[in-house]
């Protein structure tokens, strides 16, 4: 780098080229295919050895943007519905822009007074949005893992604390092994948090009714019998990932408070239910889970690396995470936080913003019809799945997604799911549209999930469209 004050002109005309570019690319996102492979080869332009000296940041942004506009996955636009990834609403994407900008590290208050008090805001309206109570503690993340880890462990905290063991300080060592009972529903996520925590990945026991995996909440009750009044953590899961279903959070609650175990709610995607006086029913009951989580960059559609994570006991999350110590560190009053003594990271991207910026700029009412419009989306989809001769749906469509597999007339049975898988794949190629496979009741499904604000009925038709055109050819 050269004289601060010539970089400085420099970084206006790089941020510059950026805006430039913004404009056409997020209009052509509506007819761009998702992924153009074509394009690929052009990754390989970013390669080659770290240069001795470098181009300037203009060139450097210019060479990005070139590849980047043309080889990437274009999951922001209205025609992705893999995994369950939402684009930015306009309004997030210039909060995340003006975060850039701003560089704040919203990990301590003395670094930034503006990004805790916003992260404490957006908090506020966040619990407002899903109907959970304001005097829940809480903590922005990077993802819905994150904050699942957040949260269990607040409840590996709370579950050694009834074993009289400060695990923050002395660690798993002598404890039995913390129980954590859910349904088939469990997502990956939740695994991969008690395996971070040291509780093991594998420990979790399922209760299933079904192959479908619905709990079965007399051998759960069971269970939780059989522990004789030791601590144990239940994890219900709102939203599930193949159907959109979820377990029955209110009578989970029931057994929780009963049996005086901890209650942690994954609600990724599924919380988004709340906003709706058509799906509210689905997390009726959040409101007394003891932890509760949901990703941002998911139906909040902000940009990635956002997620949440709610506690009922505000205190606990300061008990989990503070008072690891540093001289160099300010302690200070509940009145300003320090949000790295809530969660696991330490230096934060004031992630807060971009969430501030589009719940202001539309609210509740444009959440509710962006979520009412996916639900209008998904049910159209499973209209014409259900009423289509080469196609079968494999579940009710209850949220955002439509599960169903390409049943074409004349293919038996058993080759159905190397059909179903190898267009699962024919169709990432293609890149017309972005859908993934999954394993459902035993077979290979396609599940399409509709959180992308920019989502219409048409784009479902689409998918229709280039099944049909694809599937004949396998």
């Amino acid at each position: 780098m050269g004289d601060p004050l010539n970089e400085q002109d420099l970084a206006a005309q790089a941020l510059a080229l950026v805006n430039q570019a913004a404009g056409p690319y997020l209009a052509s996102l509506p007819e761009r295919p998702v992924r153009d492979a074509a394009a690929e080869p052009l990754i390989d332009e970013l390669g080659g050895p770290l240069p001795e000296q470098g181009g300037g940041a203009q060139a450097a942004i210019e060479e990005l943007l070139a590849v980047g506009t043309q080889a990437s996955v274009h999951s922001s636009g209205p025609r992705f519905f893999h995994l369950v990834v939402g684009g930015s609403t306009p309004a997030a994407m210039a909060g995340d822009w003006a975060t850039a900008l701003l560089d704040q590290n919203a990990g301590l208050w003395v670094t930034s007074p503006l990004a805790s008090r916003v992260e404490t805001v957006v908090l506020g309206w966040l619990k407002d949005l899903f109907a959970l109570p304001q005097d829940f503690g809480g903590v922005l993340t990077p993802s819905a893992t994150f904050a699942n880890l957040t949260g269990l462990a607040a409840a590996r905290y709370w579950w050694a604390g009834r074993h009289g063991v400060d695990v923050v300080a002395h660690g798993l060592l002598g404890l039995p092994r913390m129980p954590v009972l859910t349904s088939g529903y469990v997502h990956a996520s939740t695994r991969k948090a008690l395996q971070i925590l040291g509780c093991g990945r594998d420990t979790l026991r399922t209760f299933v009714r079904d192959d479908a995996g619905r709990i079965d909440l007399d051998a759960l009750e069971r269970a939780l019998i059989e522990l004789d009044g030791a601590p144990a953590v239940l994890v219900g899961n709102l939203g599930e990932v193949n159907t959109g279903d979820s377990d029955p959070i209110q009578e989970l609650a029931d057994l929780a408070e009963q049996y005086r175990a901890w209650l942690h709610v994954d609600g990724a995607f599924g919380l988004f239910a709340a906003i709706s006086p058509r799906t509210a029913h689905l997390a009726r009951g959040v409101e007394r889970a003891d932890s509760v989580t949901a990703d941002g960059h998911k139906w909040l559609n902000v940009p990635q690396e956002s997620g949440f994570s709610f506690v009922k006991d505000s205190s606990i999350l300061g008990k989990t995470f503070g008072g690891w110590g540093a001289a160099y560190l300010p302690t200070l009053d509940d009145e300003q936080l320090s949000y790295n003594m809530h969660g696991p990271e330490s230096s934060r991207r004031a992630r807060a913003f971009p969430i501030w910026a589009t719940l202001r700029a539309y609210g509740r009412a444009g959440y509710r019809d962006m979520v009412e419009r996916h639900l209008d989306v998904a049910a159209h989809l499973g209209r014409i799945v259900d009423e289509a001769p080469d196609f079968e749906l494999l579940a009710p469509v209850q949220l955002c997604v439509t599960c169903f597999r390409y049943r074409p007339p004349g293919v038996p049975d058993s080759d159905l799911d190397t059909l179903n898988a190898r267009l699962g794949a024919a169709i990432l190629e293609d890149g017309r549209v972005y859908v993934g496979t999954t394993t459902y009741r035993g077979v290979t499904a396609l599940r399409p999930t509709f959180v992308n604000w920019r989502i219409t009925e048409p784009e479902a038709d689409l998918l229709v469209q280039v099944i049909r055109e694809i599937g004949p050819r396998l």
